[in-house]
């Protein structure tokens, strides 16, 4: 069987390293906000091009903690894209804020920029960005709109670890195309420790002292409490793991693309819907734009397609099966039409992509999906 995502083989190469930055925390007996938090928030700081970083506990806080530092009110309303993973909205929530949801486009996958400006009222306070699968969000549109009613601009980076987009011909990353992002270190990301961990990167000095006290138990010193925190922090072994594979991401990242590149151009199958066309894939835009951290493909008959996969040894995911409006959790939503994002979530399907894979396993992939009929 392909793996969908091998761990144990991603992590074993880093197996040396990771052991000794461990033994030395060991040695130490200090195990939260220390050395090694500070060395992977600077260095992480510096990979996104951002003045600030933030370790905390999970991506979902990462979210959350940029909402509730901003100190949006009830009801306020924060524009997100329909076609997400939950925890985008979970966020927005949580926070007593409003979810407007706007759609994809479906080319990409991501927040449609040409749909955003007819969502926006009086109680519009931020538009929040979803880079989903590993690509970046086409920002430029997204900056003029807010710009133009005066909204904070937040990135949910948690797929796209290196992504970017160029900017007067420099590489600017995720993470620094916003006023503040969150992004997860989850085991399965392209960046991903071994538990759970995230981080809020910003370049807004009051934003980061604001995120850093809420996040431990709202305490801007030792016992001296200025907010009603949380306890939401990354864990000096999760820092340290962190740190040692972020030295590999953008190897790890050029990987990917060098798999994806070989899918586009040699999965020929009609009942096949790709990612992107060949002309997209040569352009220099596209080079820095995705990271692939899945690869997601689209068929009209997909439980069919995924068990003639898993029959001849692929094993998948489904990135994802049921959108955010049509969950239990927003019931009063389940009324509610976003086509594009239900014709996505309808036909939707990760095949293996990851820097360890061999080119025997790529191979194999797309031998088995052109045999799909």
């Amino acid at each position: 069987m392909i793996k969908f995502l091998d761990l144990e083989k991603i992590n074993s190469r880093f197996r040396d390293e990771i052991d000794s930055r461990i033994k030395t925390i060991l040695d130490k007996g200090w195990y939260l906000q220390g050395e090694e938090n500070e060395i992977f928030a600077q260095n992480f700081a510096k990979f996104c091009g951002t003045k600030y970083c933030i370790g905390v506990a999970n991506g979902l806080d990462a979210i959350n903690l940029i909402i509730r530092a901003y100190g949006f009110k009830e009801g306020d309303e924060i524009i997100v894209p329909s076609n997400t993973y939950i925890a985008t909205i979970l966020a927005i929530s949580e926070n007593g804020c409003k979810p407007v949801l706007v759609e994809p486009d479906i080319n990409t996958y991501n927040i449609n920029p040409d749909l955003i400006e007819e969502k926006i009222t009086p109680k519009t306070k931020a538009i929040m960005v979803v880079h989903l699968y590993g690509q970046a969000v086409k920002m430029d549109k997204v900056w003029e709109i807010a710009k133009k009613y005066n909204l904070k601009v937040i990135e949910d980076s948690a797929q796209a670890h290196g992504a970017g987009v160029n900017v007067g011909g420099k590489l600017k990353r995720v993470g620094n195309l916003s006023d503040a992002s969150a992004f997860s270190f989850y085991p399965g990301k392209n960046l991903g420790c071994m538990g759970d961990g995230g981080c809020v990167t910003t370049n807004d000095e009051e934003l980061f002292k604001k995120v850093k006290a809420i996040a431990n138990y709202g305490s801007d010193r030792k016992y001296h409490h200025i907010y009603k925190g949380v306890n939401s922090r990354l864990d000096e072994i999760q820092a340290a793991v962190l740190d040692v594979k972020l030295k590999y991401l953008d190897e790890d990242n050029k990987k990917r693309r060098e798999i994806s590149k070989y899918y586009i151009e040699n999965i020929k199958n009609d009942k096949i819907i790709l990612p992107l066309s060949h002309s997209e894939l040569d352009s220099e835009a596209f080079q820095h734009s995705h990271v692939w951290h899945v690869f997601a493909v689209r068929t009209d008959n997909r439980d069919e397609f995924q068990k003639y996969l898993a029959d001849n040894g692929i094993q998948t995911i489904i990135h994802y099966p049921t959108p955010p409006h049509k969950q239990e959790a927003y019931r009063e939503w389940n009324h509610l039409s976003y086509p594009i994002s239900e014709e996505i979530h309808r036909t939707i399907i990760s095949i293996p992509i990851s820097p360890v894979m061999t080119d025997e396993e790529v191979k194999k992939v797309v031998e088995v999906v052109n045999g799909y009929k």
